[in-house]
């Protein structure tokens, strides 16, 4: 489908199928007349009016593309959110017991070997935790964007 308009006025819109193309003009010339014959027609058109002289329509379609590419980026955001979120609700407590343990290593009794093996051990969740926390923290932050972005398309259009 292509659309085309005039300069005179541009809130007459008239689509015809196809890409743009010296046919396609033509029809649009035709319902043109049409419009000017049933009166429908705002404006009245120089001698000499052609098809060449229709402009193209094109932003209303990067319009509705750039808007649902937003929306799908938002949908993914809080996608992430969420699996980011239960990353770091599964790996939390167990980070936390590993985080009182570090605590052992500051104090003046001494450690056992399996003791010491067992904290070394629970550094990779402690570090996977953290890290994740702070993935979790960022994409919070980006996701607050993107629920206003839905917010906005599911806002139902004033009457």
């Amino acid at each position: 489908m292509v659309q085309y308009t005039l300069a005179q006025s541009p809130e007459i819109i008239l689509t015809v199928p196809g890409k743009d193309s010296a046919k396609a003009r033509e029809k649009a010339m035709d319902q043109l007349l049409k419009l000017m014959d049933e009166g429908e027609l705002p404006t009245e058109l120089e001698d000499g009016f052609g098809p060449q002289q229709l402009i193209e329509v094109k932003e209303t379609a990067t319009e509705t593309s750039s808007d649902e590419d937003a929306i799908t980026q938002a949908v993914q955001i809080l996608s992430n959110l969420a699996t980011l979120k239960l990353k770091v609700q599964e790996s939390r407590a167990e980070a936390m017991e590993v985080r009182k343990a570090v605590d052992i290593l500051f104090l003046d009794k001494s450690v056992t070997e399996e003791e010491i093996t067992r904290l070394k051990e629970g550094f990779k969740v402690l570090k996977n935790y953290a890290q994740a926390n702070l993935r979790y923290q960022e994409a919070r932050a980006k996701a607050e964007q993107a629920r206003q972005v839905l917010d906005q398309a599911l806002k139902s259009p004033e009457k």
